[in-house]
């Protein structure tokens, strides 16, 4: 099968040293047409060929250009490799756009350790080549996956500029483990583990070195991941130069932008000014009511948020160097790219340094071929707090930002700040502390904290391949590849802020991982030459993988030189005192693990018709006391088309049926040592028992010996379809996926072991769903002269369900981590249920009245023992959307371009946590016992609670329905070629992202995801950071 990758190169320079030629003599005739050719994108195409009436006349030049001799009318014919051929009208100064041959373009799909020609694909695989026209903000790789490919859900983590975002590869496989899909670049397997400013592994590369995705979905295309190929694999192979090519230079820039789309609805200054008389009316804290109110009419959300600009920039150069043959050569590309995003909250930005080489050398004949690459970014971050989103739907609107009036405004820095009894500071000249219990200023959380981060990264591989000479069946792969990582976070808070009043803080987090590959594989291929055109391929190998993290923090606080008992000391600090000698250090760890692996994989095909595929893998973890485990699959597929009576119908171009069985695994997110007996020492200032010695004392910590991988057999059945000579084309898919032994945190019976809680495999769940592509070529050369016009389309029901959960009673059930609440004290409104979807919502049942006001205090009391306990809790509804979809299109009239791109959520919910812990309207808690006040969202007025309690933050009524459907971006762009009359060419263009959400939900936005402890939740809104509108005007150019 690989012969199909490499016929491409000599076929193109072929065409190219042949063209070049009849360029040559065309230019030497007279009564000539002049024109250019050019790709999509608006760069010149080199070498296409030029015809007439079935003989070529000449070829393009570098720049794109041509001059043919016949005259003006005369149709022509232009080719290239790799596009559809298009005829025209031969006239002076013609300017040609060629479109990309898509049936050329995905003959070859990269898979696991290798390629394959799309047609011969058995697994469940899709590709998909970053579009260059139709695109929104694009600042991570991710971005460009958003809503594009059926099963794949791609939710960014909100607004932060340069965040990472939760990838779901036909829903979740696991509980409290990863859920993450391997991420492999240029043949290295990434690990999930992201450094200080650098939110995942596709964070690292620059989306303009992109040059495709291949997204492996099922587990006869996973399995050869093995281990680590439970969630789904994506392959991300970046853009290389081409042979024969002349060194080419190009550009692409643009600027952004970016405004706040929506706030929350609450009271303005004099609304709640009003608001406070009226209910403290003849109350008896009516003079502390009216005494607490301010006279500003302040709009909080408005003064957080601003108009942020960004700008992207990247310059490629790319070419190839003769080696001395006709079959060696050099092909070779550099690329360095800068992105700086302001975020629409104040004081957050992102910044990006990237650059990229490639080399990729044919030698001895074009036996030997080396792809060499270097990768290496620098991200600076500068984080807005947290708080600030939240603090500013909550502050008091009728007080002003900035104090200029009390004795003591200097220690809050000037700014408007709740205050309460100083006395316990023991300072004379802090007269009042800040008021903990009160809502922050969120403009001082913003501006007296700084949080910042710089990573650095660099991703580097060497593949070698060798054809053997004499015995070109065989060939021999290596890679040893690289990723190496160093992210250091500052966070500096002044004794001013809100944040750490008085005291301030001060320290960094730093994190350095060094992950190494090395791999090597054997490949058998055989075509038989008999009549039934029986072919067989083998592949074997190996691989080493070793994962190393170090990381480092101190944090530290200090009491200030007015202070009358620690003037000057040290108030906090989280160092450890390794030798005790009494002084403490930075705090260090540091961990490990390893996988080494064996695998394979058998293709055998018949009369290119009959398609089986088997693979095999066996990994080795260290993290596990039974190290190894064994990972198969098997796949058909069927060419259906290929059989006599459907090459009969002549608009049926492809049938293809394909089914898939196989097993894959998942040790990520649960850490290195769990079957060690570890030992930990005490800490803290409570923690020694001065018994012998200096009263240290270790302890053990959790173990369970028994630890095994979670294991996912996955069930798949497919149909690839085409018809109009691949005009309309789609496929379907439906899948069962059955997770076994689910990896969580649970807690266990006192005296079982050394902690309450342990790492066990408590359960199993299923994923059942179906998956469907539509792309259909409504207009083309094959049509119409002009016009292009495509349109694509993507859907998938996914059903999660557990099955099992280690643990008893059947209302027995797991609280999962990141559903927990702000309102209330230690509430979960989340949990794991059998036979209900993972990160379902756990809540008491609201009563209405007939006029469907929810009844304050009234739930149904569901299993009717007369009395409301937790066993009245119900699961009710799903944070995960069981169904998604996405619609995109591109239109382009001669050198006019439009697209856009539509994306939904249907059934998916979010818990309102903004909601949930403000309802309560009375007396006692507008102005609280600890004298402060804080808005309320205009939405709960009406309802007028009088009490909090948990039956009321824990009502479903918080539970909304937060289905979408979104704009993601809408496009226009002009492509022009000798501009100013040079031989530059290009395309400038302008896009809106984010301009449309139609949904129910009554947050300001229904897409909510939020990262807890390593891991990405969904379901709780309450500190997420807004997603702006954003306005891009952007420029390409070919030198």
């Amino acid at each position: 099968m690989m012969k199909q990758v490499k016929f491409k190169l000599p076929l193109r320079s072929w065409a190219i040293a042949g063209g070049l030629f009849l360029s040559a003599t065309a230019f030497a005739q007279s009564g000539s047409v002049r024109g250019q050719v050019k790709d999509a994108s608006g760069e010149p195409i080199i070498g296409a060929t030029i015809m007439a009436n079935g003989k070529a006349l000449g070829v393009t030049d570098l720049d794109g250009n041509y001059v043919v001799n016949v005259p003006q009318g005369t149709e022509i014919t232009i080719t290239y490799v790799g596009m559809t051929p298009k005829k025209v009208k031969a006239m002076d100064n013609l300017s040609t756009t060629l479109e990309d041959d898509n049936k050329t373009l995905n003959e070859v799909v990269v898979i696991g350790y290798g390629a394959v020609k799309k047609s011969d694909l058995t697994g469940s695989v899709t590709q998909i080549q970053p579009d260059s026209k139709n695109k929104g903000l694009v600042v991570n790789a991710q971005d460009m996956m958003q809503g594009k490919i059926a099963g794949v859900n791609v939710t960014t983590g909100g607004g932060t500029p340069g965040s990472g975002a939760s990838i779901r590869i036909r829903g979740g496989s696991s509980l409290n483990a990863s859920n993450d899909p391997l991420i492999v670049i240029d043949g290295v397997p990434m690990d999930n583990n992201g450094v200080q400013g650098l939110s995942n592994p596709l964070s690292m590369v620059n989306p303009q070195d992109i040059e495709s995705f291949n997204v492996l979905k099922d587990a006869s295309a996973t399995a050869i991941y093995g281990s680590r190929g439970s969630n789904g694999v994506i392959i991300i192979t970046t853009k290389r130069g081409h042979a024969n090519q002349p060194i080419k230079v190009s550009y692409a820039g643009n600027v952004t932008m970016s405004m706040k789309r929506k706030t929350l609805n609450v009271m303005n200054g004099d609304e709640y000014r009003d608001f406070v008389k009226k209910i403290y009316a003849g109350n008896q804290r009516e003079a502390l009511a009216l005494s607490l109110l301010g006279t500003a009419n302040t709009d909080w959300q408005k003064e957080i948020y601003r108009t942020a600009w960004g700008h992207d920039h990247n310059v490629t150069v790319s070419g190839s160097q003769s080696l001395g043959s006709p079959k060696e050569y050099l092909p070779w590309r550099v690329s360095a790219g800068y992105t700086s995003q302001e975020g629409i909250v104040k004081t957050s930005k992102f910044e990006r340094f990237t650059t990229a080489l490639n080399l990729n050398p044919h030698l001895l004949n074009d036996h030997l071929t080396l792809n060499l690459n270097a990768k290496g970014m620098i991200a600076k971050n500068r984080y807005a707090d947290g708080d600030a989103t939240s603090a500013a739907t909550r502050m008091d609107p009728t007080q002003p930002v900035y104090d200029t009036t009390s004795a003591d405004k200097d220690n809050f820095w000037g700014y408007f700040a709740w205050r309460g009894p100083g006395a316990s500071l023991n300072d004379p000249t802090y007269p009042f502390n800040i008021n903990t219990l009160a809502p922050k200023n969120p403009v001082a959380d913003l501006m007296l904290k700084n949080d910042r981060a710089t990573s650095r990264d660099f991703i580097g591989n060497a593949d070698i391949d060798y054809q053997v000479h004499g015995f070109e069946d065989l060939r021999l792969h290596a890679t040893a590849g690289a990723d190496i990582a160093e992210g250091k976070q500052n966070t500096d808070v002044e004794p001013t802020s809100p944040l750490a009043f008085y005291y301030g803080s001060t320290g960094f987090k730093k994190s350095l991982k060094r992950n190494l590959l090395f791999n090597a594989y054997a490949q058998y291929y055989h075509d038989f030459k008999d009549k039934y055109q029986h072919h067989f391929d083998i592949m074997a190998g190996y691989e080493w993988q070793h994962f190393w993290r170090k990381e480092t923090s101190r944090y530290l606080s200090y009491y200030p030189k007015t202070n009358s008992m620690h003037p000057g000391e040290i108030n906090t600090d989280s160092g450890q005192d390794y030798d005790g000698d009494g002084k403490k250090e930075d705090y260090k760890y540091m961990t490990e693990n390893y996988l080494v692996s064996f695998f394979g994989r058998a293709n055998w095909n018949w009369m290119q018709r009959y398609y089986l595929t088997a693979t095999v893998r066996a990994d080795g973890a260290s993290r596990f006391k039974k190290h190894w485990a064994t990972f198969p699959s098997f796949a058909f597929a069927w060419r259906i088309k290929d059989e006599n009576k459907f090459k009969e119908i002549k608009w049926l171009s492809d049938l293809k049926l394909r089914l898939g069985w196989g097993m894959t695994g998942q040790q990520e997110g649960i850490g290195d040592y769990t079957y060690f007996d570890i030992y930990q020492i005490n800490t803290g200032t409570n923690n020694y028992y001065p018994i012998i010695g200096d009263g240290t004392m270790v302890r053990p910590d959790a173990v369970n010996k028994n630890l095994t991988w979670e294991t996912t057999t996955t069930y798949n059945v497919g149909l690839d379809w085409g018809i109009l000579d691949q005009r309309l084309t789609g496929s379907i898919d439906w899948y069962f996926r059955k997770t076994t032994d689910l990896l969580n945190t649970v807690y266990v019976p006192a005296g079982s072991n050394f902690r309450n809680q342990v790492s066990s495999n408590i359960g199993s769940l299923t994923n059942t769903g179906v998956e469907a592509t539509l792309s259909w070529t409504i207009l083309n050369q094959q049509n119409t002269k002009d016009w292009f016009w495509k349109v694509d389309y993507n859907f998938t029901y996914n059903k999660n369900k557990i099955t099992k959960l280690t643990g008893g009673s059947a209302d027995y059930y797991v609280s999962p981590g990141g559903m927990g609440i702000s309102a209330g004290i230690g509430l979960n409104a989340g949990a794991h249920k059998v036979g209900y979807p993972a990160n379902s919502f756990l809540v008491y049942q609201q009563v209405y009245d007939q006029n469907g006001k929810p009844i304050e205090g009234a739930v149904v009391d569901r299993n009717a023992d007369g009395q409301i306990t937790d066993a009245d809790r119900y699961i009710y509804k799903q944070a995960a959307p069981p169904v998604t979809m996405g619609l995109s299109s591109r239109l382009e009239y001669k050198n006019w371009d439009f697209g856009f791109s539509f994306r939904a959520n249907i059934g998916n919910y979010v818990y309102n946590d903004k909601y949930a812990g403000r309802a309560n309207m009375s007396t006692s808690e507008i102005v609280a016992p600890s004298n402060y006040l804080s808005n309320r969202p205009v939405a709960l007025l009406a309802d007028n609670w009088q009490t909090y309690d948990e039956r009321a933050f824990l009502s479903d009524r918080w539970v909304q329905n937060a289905s979408f459907l979104k704009l993601d971006n809408v496009t226009l762009g002009y492509s022009f070629s000798k501009l100013f009359n040079t031989s530059i060419s290009g395309r400038i263009y302008g896009t809106a992202s984010n301009l449309l959400t139609i949904t129910k939900y009554d947050g300001i936005d229904p897409e909510v995801t939020n990262f807890v402890d390593g891991k990405w939740v969904m379901g709780i809104d309450n500190n997420m950071y807004p997603r702006p509108m954003s306005f891009i005007l952007g420029v390409n150019l070919n030198f």
